[in-house]
């Protein structure tokens, strides 16, 4: 039977004779580790950031009608050129409109399904805007501000004026802050839009938004769903797109298929909307973790050394110690406990610093004009790094330290004890 408690005063015993052997093979798990925890949380703490900034904008699944040509050219109808070669120049889109046929009656449908959190109609309008001298073509959109703060992080992008100033003005605009800092105007002031008809219409500034994103900043702004649909003329149920969100965004595509055969419409799903987006996040991602555990790996190697070097130092020990009746096995247990106990006060000793430095990092200013609402770098602090951080810790140093421990259990005490 295996006495513990002798074994491990043991290996406690050799790692106190050898402080300086011990604190350099601890302290390359504890700077392992600590690398570890620290990359890691900052760099998913930044692809969150990127997650929100894209993603968050994006609908789990989109819905819309798209103008295209018709899939059938009347040359194709006339039977007696079957045998012929059809050639078209210069084919145009059908005559269409670009809003949901029977927008009211499907936004009420997806109200009413048990995996929607919510359906929000949207109206995109191609506008000019008009300040003194300048003008600049970009989108206003309509929407229902309110139901948007409610499914969307919209809210964090408005860094002047607020939702509600919206929803209470009829002739309100949420300003995109590229063209505010284009065209000098600030909330309070008055801008007027013109349609492509040449019709004009002032509006009030009620709030600035800033997605982060120059290239939608640069051109697109908010008003009510109403207020958009008096600009252009159209009546209520004028609605060009539906975004929604779901209670649980695996099933978006599913969905997006179902409506699409449903209600003859175009719709299409977040992870297609951002399919290169999410490949990019995917290789960080793989990026962080190949670092992550090339650190560990490395980590493990100095233990291996440390554990070669001690057992050569240790030889005249371990054949006394086999002499007095241990066996290769109680030999080999005492060389792991020692890698154990290296890789748990290392592992513990890395996630305090880890910990401590994303504070660090944490605390640090982040200021930005692209992204006004972030005032420090990001950082996860999710359990998981932390668990799967300490569990390398101890794989690392069980590895490193079994093929140690497996040459010292098979060494010959006569032949060390003789000098031979």
């Amino acid at each position: 039977m295996i006495n513990w408690k002798v074994i491990l005063e043991i290996a406690k015993t050799h790692l106190v004779t050898k402080k300086k052997s011990t604190i350099t093979a601890t302290l390359g798990v504890t700077f392992g580790i600590g690398a570890y925890i620290t990359l890691v949380s900052f760099m998913t703490g930044l692809n969150g950031l990127l997650d929100d900034l894209i993603l968050n904008q994006t609908p789990h699944v989109h819905i819309y009608n798209e103008i295209k040509p018709s899939e059938k050219q009347p040359i194709t109808l006339i039977g007696d050129l079957d045998e012929a070669f059809h050639m078209v120049h210069s084919v145009k889109p059908k005559q269409g409109q670009r809003k949901i046929h029977n927008a009211l009656p499907i936004l009420n449908y997806l109200r009413r399904d048990e995996n929607v959190r919510g359906a929000t109609p949207q109206l995109q309008a191609q506008i000019f805007y008009l300040s003194g001298s300048i003008e600049l073509g970009g989108n206003l959109v309509g929407v229902d501000i309110m139901e948007e703060v409610r499914l969307s992080n919209i809210r964090d992008n408005i860094v002047e004026g607020s939702p509600e100033a919206l929803k209470n003005s009829d002739n309100g605009i949420l300003l995109g802050a590229g063209l505010a800092k284009k065209m000098s105007l600030s909330t309070g002031d008055r801008i007027q839009v013109s349609t492509t008809e040449g019709n004009i219409f002032p509006l009030k500034i009620v709030g600035i938004y800033q997605s982060g994103i120059a290239e939608i900043d640069n051109i697109q702004s908010f008003a009510k769903l109403k207020t958009v649909q008096r600009v252009l003329g159209e009546a209520e149920n004028y609605i060009t797109d539906i975004n929604i969100k779901l209670l649980q965004i695996d099933e978006a595509e599913e969905m997006a298929n179902r409506l699409e055969r449903q209600f003859d419409i175009e719709a299409i799903d977040i992870n297609e909307a951002n399919a290169q987006f999410e490949t990019g996040s995917n290789i960080r991602n793989l990026i962080t973790y190949a670092v992550s555990i090339t650190l560990l790996i490395v980590a493990g190697f100095g233990i291996y050394n440390i554990l070669n070097m001690l057992i050569y130092e240790k030889m005249k020990d371990i054949a006394i110690l086999k002499a007095t009746g241990f066996s290769g096995r109680d030999v080999k247990y005492i060389f792991m406990s020692q890698a154990i106990i290296i890789g748990f006060i290392g592992g513990v000793l890395g996630l305090g610093i880890g910990f401590i430095l994303t504070k660090l990092i944490d605390r640090a200013p982040f200021e930005t004009e692209a992204l006004p609402t972030i005032t420090t770098y990001p950082v996860n602090y999710k359990m998981a790094y932390y668990m799967i951080g300490f569990f390398f810790a101890l794989l690392s140093t069980i590895i490193a330290g079994y093929l140690p421990s497996q040459k010292a259990g098979r060494i010959d005490p006569v032949r060390i004890i003789r000098g031979t």
